[in-house]
């Protein structure tokens, strides 16, 4: 049985769905990681309504995945941009994840697929399960579990 709308999800994932599993708000964030701010960006960008992509932005910034800043350009009224928070720029190692999956698996002729690597040397980076010692742990020998409920204080 699932939990009730009013019943916060006990999953950790389950939670995170509930706010960014949309491909709209997701693809957003990557927008938002390229250097867009603007609506006119993301609308022109994505191709999304706009009445879609307000319900988004408004749910990213409730969120505190994203935050508004007013700007104004010379002759025009003010505006709102929507700029990533520390919260938000966390979900690169998610949206990372995900490029690379559909770069490794979904292959398409003539896709644009982001490229990662380190700002200062130019190094290639991929995404990986690290010990705390720095060891790499391929997929095929991840164990997963699910994790014992947090206390609930009563």
């Amino acid at each position: 049985m699932s939990p009730s709308p009013a019943t916060p999800a006990r999953c950790s994932i389950a939670r995170a769905l509930e706010v960014l599993g949309d491909r709209w708000t997701l693809l957003i964030v990557r927008d938002a990681f390229w250097g867009h701010s603007r609506f006119s960006e993301f609308t022109r960008s994505l191709g999304v309504a706009s009445d879609v992509l307000t319900a988004r932005l408004a749910l990213l910034v409730d969120e505190g995945i994203l935050e508004r800043r007013a700007y104004r350009q010379a002759g025009s009224r003010e505006r709102q941009e929507y700029v990533l928070t520390e919260k938000g720029r966390q979900l690169h190692v998610v949206i990372g994840a995900l490029g690379q999956f559909g770069r490794d698996h979904l292959p398409r002729p003539g896709s644009t697929s982001p490229e990662y690597s380190d700002e200062t040397t130019g190094e290639a980076v991929s995404l990986a399960f690290v010990t705390d010692d720095g060891r790499r742990v391929s997929a095929s020998t991840l164990h997963v579990q699910r994790g014992e409920p947090a206390p609930t204080g009563d």
